[in-house]
């Protein structure tokens, strides 16, 4: 997955959760890289090891019980994994910003939301509190809200405009990589259109290159230039928007969209993949999705495959390809 103008690149990434029940393998010798100005949509089932994957990037992992065992962050050419704490600081919301997924529990209840896009600013830059209120205000109406709602708590907003105060947070500082898990998640319908329209006219104002975590390959149709396709704790399919919606090849790829209705078809029955994700704490030896695919052989059982480029820039970690 070796790009240019690299911004982030990881190796062999191993998270593991020391938990009563056993060691649970998050994710499992990860490799993904992305450009500058690239957006990349993180796709998979509940328990994937997306979420931890970007909190590995970010090193927010609650340490314990989480455990990076081996492997690289690059992020501008340097290891975020050598970083100390005070250094990673000042790294996050300045250089790296991230999305959570409930705005709800994002924000302080008893600052007014003002003041708290005011302090991500002058925890960063050099500035007064005036003029960081000021900038916080310009942040607001790039959002869509009226400047004046600045000194409003988040109890008196809408679950949408919580949503574009987290986001005019995230991207108060400008950051070259902002990482969204599930941002549209909490909201209906039409609220998650306006509020993916106006992120990705500012994430294109902004240059910024963004990690899109979502279940909703629809999103990751309208808003990403690259996809990986997510599987207990490791990629099974990277590509291109065009790779992925074209011509996917991995069985459980191929399984996630036939789990999308077809509107146009008069049978509109679902084909869902049978059988559970596996336990995290007791992983197949081989091929992690073997239990559940159609095509698995006797080598499955037994061996993790290798991940082979099919075509330039289009990997599938499967012994059928």
């Amino acid at each position: 997955m070796e790009q240019k103008n690299l911004l982030l690149k990881i190796k062999d990434l191993t998270i593991n959760y020391n938990t009563y029940d056993g060691i649970v393998k998050a994710v499992e010798g990860l490799n993904l890289s992305m450009s500058n100005g690239q957006t990349l949509g993180l796709v998979g089932e509940t328990g994937a090891g997306k979420t931890t994957t970007v909190k590995g990037i970010m090193r927010l992992l609650p340490d314990p019980p989480a455990k990076i065992v081996r492997g690289e962050i690059y992020f501008d050419g340097e290891n975020l994994l050598k970083k100390s704490k005070k250094e990673m600081r000042s790294i996050r919301g300045k250089q790296i910003s991230m999305i959570f997924q409930d705005p709800m529990t994002s924000l302080n209840p008893v600052m007014t939301v003002g003041d708290q896009i005011a302090e991500t600013i002058r925890l960063h830059n050099d500035i007064s509190k005036k003029q960081s209120f000021e900038e916080a205000c310009t942040m607001l109406e790039q959002v869509g809200i009226k400047g004046e709602r600045a000194g409003d708590y988040p109890h008196q907003l809408s679950g949408g405009m919580k949503q574009r105060v987290v986001i005019a947070m995230a991207l108060a500082c400008n950051p070259k990589l902002l990482i969204a898990d599930e941002p549209t998640t909490a909201l209906d319908v039409t609220i998650q259109a306006q509020v993916l329209e106006m992120m990705k006219k500012l994430i294109a104002q902004y240059n910024t290159s963004v990690i899109m975590i979502t279940h909703d390959l629809g999103i990751v149709a309208e808003t990403c230039d690259y996809i990986a396709i997510m599987y207990a704790g490791e990629i099974v399919e990277y590509g291109t928007k065009q790779h992925i919606f074209l011509n996917a090849k991995h069985p459980y790829t191929k399984g996630l969209f036939a789990c999308i209705p077809d509107i146009t078809a008069e049978d509109n029955k679902l084909t869902p993949i049978e059988g559970l994700m596996p336990d995290p704490t007791n992983l197949p030896k081989g091929c992690k999705f073997y239990p559940r695919c159609p095509m698995a052989g006797k080598e499955c059982e037994n061996e993790n495959p290798a991940n082979k480029e099919i075509e330039n820039g289009h990997f599938v970690k499967c012994h059928f390809v």
